[in-house]
C-alpha cells in the first residue's frame, strides 16, 4: 500500500537507491521546558547523519516554520514497531553521545506535567527545501531513561482509544443541574 504523505522523489529513492542521494533521517523534539537564554521556546533538532544540516522546515511546522534550521549531526536508531494488534503503535528510540545540554533540557522536562514531542522529517541530499514527508509525523516520548552515553525512550502515537468522549467534561460548576 503506498504512503501518500511521501514525496515522489522520496519513494524513488527508496525504491532505486540511488549512490548519490542520500536519505537524512531528522528529528525534533519539542517541550515548552526547553528554552534559551531569552526564554523562548527552542527544539532539539538532530540528524543521522556526520555532519550537520541546515534545512527548510515545513509552512506548519510547531516551532520555525517555514524557516531553515540547523540539525545537530548525531547517531540516533529509529525501532519500528512490530505488526501486531497492539493498540497503540510504539517506537523505540536511541540518541547515542548526546550532549550535556540535550540531558539538562530532558531534565527539566521531566519536571512537568506537559509530553515531549517528536516530529520525524526525512530529507533527501540534493532537495533541503523542505521534508519529504508531509505532514511529517509527530509522536509523544514515554519512558525516558538517560545515563552517560545515550537516552532511549519509547514513542507512540496519539491514544485516541484512551480519549474521553465527548470530550467535554461535565462539573458542577458548568452544568448546575448536576447537584442536587
Amino acid at each position: 500500500m503506498p504512503n501518500d504523505t511521501l514525496s515522489q522523489a522520496l519513494r524513488e529513492a527508496y525504491a532505486s537507491a540511488p549512490s548519490d542521494v542520500v536519505i537524512l533521517h531528522t528529528l525534533e523534539l519539542r517541550h515548552p521546558s526547553f528554552i534559551d537564554d531569552e526564554g523562548a521556546n527552542i527544539a532539539i533538532r538532530v540528524v543521522r547523519d556526520n555532519s550537520n544540516l541546515n534545512a527548510a522546515l515545513e509552512a506548519t511546522a510547531p516551532l520555525n516554520p517555514g524557516e531553515v534550521v540547523e540539525f545537530i549531526a548525531m547517531g540516533f536508531d529509529l525501532e519500528l514497531p512490530a505488526i501486531n494488534t497492539a493498540p497503540v503503535p510504539e517506537i523505540s528510540i536511541t540518541l547515542d553521545n548526546v550532549s550535556r545540554e540535550i540531558v539538562t533540557h530532558l531534565d527539566a522536562a521531566v519536571e512537568t506535567q506537559d509530553k515531549i514531542e517528536i516530529t520525524y522529517r526525512p530529507y533527501l541530499s540534493d532537495d533541503l527545501q523542505g521534508p519529504q514527508m508531509d505532514p511529517p509525523f509527530t509522536l509523544v516520548l514515554t519512558e525516558v531513561s538517560a545515563d552517560a552515553a545515550r537516552v532511549t525512550g519509547k514513542a507512540r502515537m496519539l491514544d485516541i482509544g484512551n480519549k474521553a468522549f465527548p470530550s467535554e467534561t461535565y462539573n458542577a460548576f458548568r452544568f448546575a443541574g448536576l447537584t442536587r
